[in-house]
């Protein structure tokens, strides 16, 4: 694997960052906390890779497929355009082979251009996007906060233990998203909203249509 993390070529007098993809059926949102399990040789080296250099990989969301193995390595993922910057925080080698990590979710970007290596990995020049502004949280979001508080004492998810923050709508907004059982997709249209204030509004139709 190259050695470079930045791309060569300047667009627009700016040289976008280039990146090894993941491609995933999940959605990692800023702050979130995934953990994976690793058997692929190009994932494997690319985590490597990655630890070795001290560099973040992105996580994006597979329209089509599954996490596993493709039989055609040398197809293009068809994957979404917006993902999130992984961060490698912690990990583990089992003696099946398999690679544990944890990943927890930094900038969100959007993919400018994107190409396979020959071992198959997805890399691509990417745009990170604006840190959203933390927001206020008010009476009207009491409901969701304590769905939020209600999903945080699932065991599973305390042993995540993901970064939350209750008096930012930034932070509530993110972790309900993460947290709740929806559908990847719906996953993905929060990620891609550009503010806490749109995304709590959309969770909150989420939560009353799980309550009917």
């Amino acid at each position: 694997m190259s050695e470079a993390i930045a791309n060569e070529e300047e667009r627009g007098g700016l040289e976008l960052p280039e990146i090894p993809l993941f491609p995933l059926r999940s959605v990692l949102f800023p702050e979130g906390i995934l953990p994976l399990r690793i058997f692929e040789p190009r994932y494997v080296d690319m985590i490597r890779w990655c630890m070795r250099n001290q560099v973040n990989f992105g996580v994006v969301l597979l329209r089509t497929g599954s996490d596993v193995a493709d039989k055609d390595a040398d197809a293009m993922p068809d994957v979404f355009r917006v993902g999130t910057e992984a961060k490698i925080v912690d990990f583990n080698q089992a003696d099946n082979g398999l690679l544990g990590i944890v990943a927890q979710g930094g900038r969100k970007f959007s993919i400018k251009e994107s190409y396979l290596q020959k071992d198959g990995l997805l890399k691509a020049t990417v745009e990170f996007a604006k840190d959203e502004p933390l927001g206020e949280l008010t009476s009207v979001h009491d409901p969701l906060v304590a769905v939020l508080q209600d999903l945080m004492q699932h065991p599973l998810i305390q042993q995540l233990n993901p970064p939350i923050r209750l008096n930012e709508a930034r932070s509530v907004s993110y972790r309900l998203a993460d947290l709740l059982p929806i559908e990847p997709e719906i996953k993905q249209t929060l990620l891609q909203m550009n503010g806490a204030k749109e995304r709590l509004t959309e969770l909150e139709r989420l939560v009353t249509k799980f309550g009917q």
